[in-house]
Order: C-alpha cells, then structure tokens, then sequence
C-alpha cells in the first residue's frame, strides 16, 4: 500500500468513516471461514487500510439463528464493545460492497512474534498462570490441554463474551495487534434470546469479575437503555435488546463469571 495505511488504534471517526464511505476492492478470500469472509483494501482521501467483508448473501443458513441477520450481530458486537470503553472488536460497519450489504470489519495484523494466549499445551507442562480448560489427546494419544492465560485483557473478553451471548469464541478469533492491544472478532453468533455462551475462555468460570468490570457493566446498563439500544434496534430485535439487558442485570448481581451449562456444549468446535 503506497497511501498512508490506517492502523487498528485509530478507531474512532477516521476508521469508521473508511470503513463507510471507502472504495472496497477485494483482495480474496478467506477459504476456511464458514460463510463468506473476503479481505478487501478501503481506500478513501489518501488512505487505505485491509478489512473483512462479509456480505449477507453468502451467510450460511443456521437452524437457531434468523437467515441473514450475522452481519448485523457483528455491527452489534463493535457498538457494545465501543460502549464498554474496552475496545475489544475492532471498529465494524455495516455497508454495501461487491456483493451487495454485508459487515465489514478493520483488519487487525498479528505480529510474527505476538506470544499466544490460547492454545493446546502438553498436559503436563501448562504454562504458568495459564488455566486448563478441557482435556484432549493427539493422533498419536499424547495428553494434551486446551488452556489460555490469565492475562486481564482476556478476562475482559470474557466479560464481553458473556454480555454479547457468544456462541462461538474459538482461540483463533483472539488476536493481537501490532500495538499490542487484544481484540476479538467472529461475533456473528451472538445475542440469542436463548443461553448460548460457548467459549475456549473458561478458565475464570465461578471467580469475581474485574474491578473495572463492575463499573462498566452499571455505565453498560444505562447505555442499552438509552443511546446504545437505539442504535442496536436497527439491527437486533426487541426480545434480543432486552434480553442483552437481563444478562447485564444478572452478571451486576452475581458479580461472577457465570459457570459452563450443562444444556449447551461450553466449548465450541473445533476450539482454535
């Protein structure tokens, strides 16, 4: 890219006006997502930064969510993110592109040496101040253990994965940036009416939420009651909102990180 190339930390109006407004070329496609995912280059009054394109028309029909309703839900993960403060999912625009409307999200760049937060871990050696979460084996039966960190940007995510009601948090939708800060991305499941949280994050299930978490989460309630859920209505239902602010009342008056159903399976598949 020969213009001056958007960085992830610039979320606020120059990143989303890109997002909006900018030429969208696609570049190709991301072959193992399972819709439609394409990485496009926006370029808008000099400026040029990657993003990921999901147009609605190449979402793969779900039997528990509403046809072609996931970009919204990614829209609605940055809104609720944004109003946290935490900026856990980069900036995400809802636009019309190459094939017609869809998502369309900043790209975030992981550097080669980024140390990794969530993976598999030889049993016996997990990491220090690390936590198991399940227990696997290789091909060939050696014990191994899904595991990730306790690292507080995570902690914030889970806090975030359980107000959005994730469905789907693999270890390969964590990622983190050139500026070091964690993001999150892949919320096109999310906001079901009904209990979803499905999540490689378990690791603080049962424990206190963050100091800061108790806080944001009373800013949090305000927010979906006023300003945020009008902005949410354009893409969520009536029944989704409220229930968005039931979750938020309930994690206010356990002041815990809920522990793993038993009527859902709590870790998605396959986990990264």
């Amino acid at each position: 890219m020969t213009s001056s190339e958007l960085q992830p930390r610039q979320d606020g109006s120059a990143a989303l006006r890109l997002l909006r407004d900018g030429d969208l070329d696609i570049e190709g496609r991301l072959v193992d997502a399972s819709n439609a995912t394409l990485r496009g280059v926006l370029t808008l009054d000099g400026h040029t930064a990657r993003c990921v394109y999901k147009p609605v028309r190449g979402e793969r029909p779900l039997w528990d969510f509403p046809d072609g309703t996931l970009a919204g839900r990614e829209v609605s993960a940055y809104l609720v993110s944004r109003a946290t403060g935490w900026g856990l999912v980069p900036p995400t625009v809802l636009r019309d592109g190459p094939f017609g409307p869809g998502s369309c999200q900043l790209w975030i760049d992981e550097p080669e040496d980024a140390a990794s937060l969530v993976g598999f871990v030889p049993a016996e050696a997990v990491p220090p101040r690390w936590f198991p979460v399940a227990a696997a084996r290789d091909d060939d039966g050696a014990a191994y253990a899904l595991a990730h960190a306790d690292d507080p940007r995570l902690a914030r995510l889970a806090v975030l994965d359980v107000v959005l009601n994730n469905a789907d948090r693999k270890g390969g939708h964590v990622l983190v940036g050139p500026d070091d800060r964690l993001y999150g991305v892949d919320h096109g499941v999310c906001f079901h009416v009904e209990e979803k949280l499905r999540t490689v994050l378990w690791g603080w299930a049962g424990r206190r939420l963050p100091p800061d978490a108790v806080g944001m989460l009373d800013a949090l309630a305000g927010r979906v009651a006023g300003d945020l859920g009008e902005e949410l209505a354009e893409h969520l239902t009536v029944g989704e909102i409220a229930e968005l602010a039931a979750r938020i009342d309930r994690l206010r008056q356990t002041g815990r990180y809920p522990q793993p159903s038993r009527d859902w399976p709590a870790v998605p598949w396959p986990p990264m």
